[in-house]
């Protein structure tokens, strides 16, 4: 039954021009990166549908480029609406959303905080792939430097979804003719890859969320140590400072 469903999916996916499937999968990802569309547009699955009729590695190299160029273009139209309406945006969310402004105010904390770290990895992260280019824009970030961060992370994005679709369509069509039931084995390579990007996004989201806080971690560390030195109630402060993780130098806070 599975296998008929699949069928039905990868004729009419098929059936549509390779060409315009391909333009249309790079106008989703410009949509879902735009500003705060990405809530409405579901990019990511619109590419991984579009690659499992991919049969040709020519149109694989196509995909991953569509994709890419459509990132590029709705980062850089968050950037350029920043640029230009950034400080407006934030107080009109201040006013309306307070929500809203308090998940601006900590991306905000965390674009200062990690620089160019933040912008590569906001393309991983929930949320934040959609305001970092708004808030990037409104710091004044160059705009190079801001290609610089968010063109390696929307091809390595691009690139995983591109390939996990083609190699699960791909695999379905090498043994559906021989294997009952490999529409299972379909399902499964993309719930793989699916639980996959979960766990990462989970994990960058736990590892990156103290540079969101409202104190520098390692600065709140190093006052709480002084105090207890201070109280006597603790070690001293040097001691107790040398245990708290080192503060990421200048130059990363830059990058």
């Amino acid at each position: 039954m599975i296998d008929q469903w699949i069928d039905v999916l990868l004729e009419t996916v098929g059936g549509i021009d390779p060409l315009l499937r391909t333009l249309l999968a790079g106008l989703a990802i410009l949509l879902e990166t735009s500003v705060l569309l990405g809530l409405l547009v579901p990019g990511d699955t619109i590419v991984i549908i579009a690659a499992l009729a991919v049969e040709e590695w020519q149109w694989w190299l196509g995909l991953i480029g569509a994709t890419l160029a459509g990132a590029i273009a709705g980062e850089s139209i968050g950037f350029a609406i920043g640029r230009w309406l950034g400080p407006w945006i934030e107080r009109y969310l201040g006013r309306r959303w307070p929500k809203a402004a308090l998940r601006w105010a900590r991306t905000e904390r965390y674009l200062s905080r990690r620089g160019g770290i933040a912008i590569f990895l906001s393309r991983f992260l929930p949320v934040a792939h959609s305001l970092v280019p708004l808030i990037a824009g409104a710091s004044r970030m160059p705009y190079r430097r801001f290609l610089a961060w968010t063109i390696p992370a929307c091809l390595l994005w691009g690139t995983a979804y591109s390939t996990a679709g083609w190699l699960a369509g791909g695999t379905y069509r090498e043994l559906s003719e021989r294997l009952h039931g490999a529409g299972y084995l379909m399902v499964a390579v993309i719930l793989v890859f699916v639980l996959a990007v979960y766990l990462v996004k989970r994990l960058l989201t736990r590892l990156e969320a103290r540079h969101m806080a409202d104190e520098e971690p390692d600065a709140a560390d190093e006052a709480d140590a002084a105090g207890a030195a201070a109280d006597g109630s603790g070690a001293s402060a040097p001691d107790a400072i040398a245990r708290t993780p080192s503060t990421p130098a200048d130059g990363d806070r830059r990058a």
